[in-house]
């Protein structure tokens, strides 16, 4: 059986609320899980102490038995300093794509007609 440990969401329309838990991966996201282990509400401000709450000694026991956190959940655990997540590197998400590319080409090309044309008389 193989857990994760995971969000599921609660709250209202608009307003969410998450319970951390520890489920079955095959379990739907707000369905059966074994253990709420904390919350987090993503409606608090950043620095309010009580958006992100973590029973630390449960989640250090279920990390323990093999439980996998999620990537929005080993944030929390990295920042409450539980868990060690890498910091990931894409550089190729930040290049501009294809059809920039071709406006940024169109434009340069634009100006230089527009500097020959005036070169010219």
């Amino acid at each position: 059986m193989s857990l994760k440990i995971r969000l599921a969401r609660g709250g209202s329309k608009k307003r969410p609320y998450y319970q951390i838990v520890v489920a079955d991966a095959r379990s739907p996201r707000d369905g059966r899980f074994l253990e709420k282990v904390g919350s987090w509400n993503p409606m608090l401000a950043k620095d309010d102490a009580k958006r992100v709450e973590l029973n630390a000694e449960r989640i250090k026991e279920w990390l323990a038995k093999g439980a996998q956190p999620t990537d929005r959940v080993l944030r929390f655990l990295n920042e409450a300093g539980l868990a060690k997540r890498d910091a990931r590197n894409n550089p190729e998400k930040a290049k501009p794509g294809k059809k920039a590319l071709e406006r940024v080409a169109e434009k340069k090309q634009k100006a230089e007609d527009a500097a020959a044309a005036a070169a010219a008389e």
